[in-house]
């Protein structure tokens, strides 16, 4: 029987944040310009927190200059459109990222789209998303768990998808969406499928690559996978887990990882898969941003 290769998301990403880390240094050398990533988070939301804090800790290890506003869960949309303003005029700041999910009194459409395209690192913003959707991405941020997901996909691949079919399981504009259309860029033939899709098990077993994005624990089975597949698991998903007869929280991604190593030629774990790759595309967003402000070649 053969074993997936485990494709280690937390290696790949301090290998890719140690190359960023080396071009701010000569950025900072060559031009005296540092790249700036400020992080606007509103309330105390305990997952919100630690993904702030992984991702400020990020940009310091990369030598970013890093802010991070903390906002009271019950300020008004006036105060948080505010600071945006703020932030989209400070030539420091080359990178916004408003973590989400926000208050349910706020508009989050409202707030994350009075980001500057120019700084729109988590790329969020229609200009954005326009220019990903029309083929543009040289002129575009990419959004940065899809981005995670296609360099994890070229590194077993290569970066020409032609003649392979690939499955994007959850069409959410975050993740499905985007991603979707870097694999059509890449010449992949994409099939998109959801929650209404028929026959969703027989459809992802077509697949030469699958992405799973649905949200929905353990959903793709063994038996969903051609053998041979590459299996990319973007679903994070606390569930309880029993250990040593203990019942603690637990994370697990949308693919069952036992069964499926033993279909797939390789899969992404969770944890340790595109969470990692994530936080490192938004270093290079960041990175990117600055180099643009300066006219400097990407």
């Amino acid at each position: 029987m053969t074993v997936a290769i485990r494709i280690d998301g937390k290696a790949m990403a301090a290998n890719l944040s140690a190359t960023i880390a080396a071009e701010t240094a000569a950025l900072l050398r060559e031009h005296d310009l540092k790249p700036g990533l400020a992080a606007v988070i509103v309330g105390a939301d305990p997952a919100s927190q630690i993904y702030v804090r992984n991702k400020k800790r990020a940009a310091i290890a990369c030598g970013f200059h890093s802010v991070q506003h903390t906002l009271a869960s019950d300020s008004s949309e006036k105060d948080v459109l505010s600071l945006i303003e703020e932030l989209n005029a400070d030539e420091a700041i080359h990178g916004i990222l408003v973590q989400l999910p926000l208050p349910a009194h706020l508009d989050a459409q409202r707030i994350t789209q009075s980001i500057s395209p120019a700084k729109d690192v988590d790329a969020f913003h229609h200009i954005n998303i326009g220019k990903l959707t029309a083929g543009d991405t040289d002129g575009a941020f990419v959004p940065c768990t899809p981005a995670g997901c296609m360099f994890m996909i070229e590194e077993q691949l290569g970066s020409d998808l032609s003649g392979l079919s690939a499955v994007v399981v959850g069409r959410s504009n975050i993740v499905g969406k985007p991603v979707a259309s870097l694999l059509l860029a890449a010449n992949a033939t994409v099939t998109m499928t959801h929650s209404r899709t028929r026959d969703l098990a027989d459809v992802v077993r077509r697949a030469d690559i699958v992405i799973a994005a649905a949200g929905r624990a353990n959903m793709v089975k063994g038996n969903w996978i051609k053998p041979g597949a590459i299996v990319i698991d973007v679903g994070i998903n606390r569930v309880e887990a029993t250990v040593d007869g203990d019942t603690e929280p637990s994370l697990t991604g949308d693919v069952d990882f036992d069964e499926v190593s033993k279909v797939a030629a390789a899969i992404s774990p969770v944890p340790g898969g595109v969470g990692p790759m994530t936080i490192a595309m938004l270093m290079a967003n960041t990175l990117r941003s600055a180099k643009l402000s300066a006219g400097l070649e990407v």
